[in-house]
């Protein structure tokens, strides 16, 4: 058993195919197959089941995949550390944003970074909220930045900056030129909403109760899965909604959307910075915690 073989293995397990982890890892499919018969018979036991075009661990082969990722987790970890103690930093390192984050934050911050350190190669994931945590917590990305906070013993959350949300509506909207409407009345026009994993939608309906409101007054018309999607549905006039205003910045300037407040709802929230609480950060991650803290303290 070596290294290599416990990186086929866990390829294989995580692409449910011997031809697809082939194309990962650059091999011809009989070489993968060749690696994992070779470890079963280091351990005595079956570890992969083909179950029609699906291959699935065993139950040793679980067990297996569990402590061949650590092992791998500490070889990176114990490279980076080296390459770090020489004064070279170098290596992957994947993030994982929520939508805003990731289309509007962190591509920010990827140029300055790379520019910083050369040799490090950082891969971005995207998606709501929920997803990115999930990710965190199983180690598929090192590190995250998600618009909620979340209760779970297995996440550590830092703030990492602020965020302004607004009503948004299409610059010819009744309201357009307005700077603010009442609760009473947004519940009676068509709205937009996202999807539950979001942490936009998240904000919104906390702010909103905490506020004294009922957010299941909105008359929710449509539910989008990206700010992307709500911009153009409101463009589209399929409802207006209540969004980030760095995601509309360039359709405000514009003048194609208008913002405005909501009497009696502070819309206000934060950015965090989310890591799993118990896997250590490879030295390569803890460079890019501190570029990101300076970076958006300085603008």
């Amino acid at each position: 058993m070596d290294l290599w073989q416990l990186h086929i293995f866990v390829t294989v397990v995580k692409e449910q195919s011997f031809s697809r982890a082939a194309d990962v890892v650059h091999l011809s499919q009989p070489t993968v197959s060749s690696h994992i018969r070779e470890l079963e018979n280091h351990f005595q036991c079956r570890l992969l089941d083909r179950l029609g075009k699906k291959t699935e661990p065993t139950r040793a082969g679980w067990l297996l995949f569990d402590h061949a990722q650590r092992m791998l987790a500490l070889r990176d970890t114990t490279e980076s550390a080296m390459q770090d103690f020489i004064g070279c930093i170098k290596g992957p390192l994947i993030i994982g944003g929520s939508t805003i984050p990731a289309g509007y934050i962190l591509p920010g911050l990827m140029g300055p970074f790379s520019k910083a350190y050369p040799e490090v190669s950082v891969h971005l994931v995207s998606g709501d909220t929920r997803q990115i945590i999930e990710d965190v917590k199983h180690g598929k990305v090192e590190l995250g930045v998600v618009g909620a906070r979340i209760r779970d013993t297995a996440i550590v959350q830092e703030t990492l900056l602020a965020d302004e949300m607004k009503l948004i509506v299409p610059a010819d909207h009744p309201w357009a030129n307005r700077s603010a409407v009442d609760f009473d009345q947004l519940v009676q026009a068509p709205f937009i909403a996202r999807e539950t994993g979001s942490g936009t939608w998240q904000s919104i309906c906390r702010n909103m109760t905490e506020a004294g409101l009922n957010p299941e007054r909105l008359n929710i018309k449509v539910t989008m899965g990206s700010s992307i999607s709500v911009i153009q549905g409101i463009l589209h006039r399929a409802g207006i909604s209540i969004l980030s205003t760095t995601a509309v910045a360039d359709d405000l300037s514009k003048g194609r959307l208008a913002a405005l407040s909501v009497n009696g709802l502070a819309l206000n929230r934060f950015f965090y910075l989310t890591l799993a609480k118990n896997r250590t950060q490879s030295p390569v991650c803890r460079k890019f915690i501190t570029f990101a803290r300076h970076h958006l303290q300085e603008t």
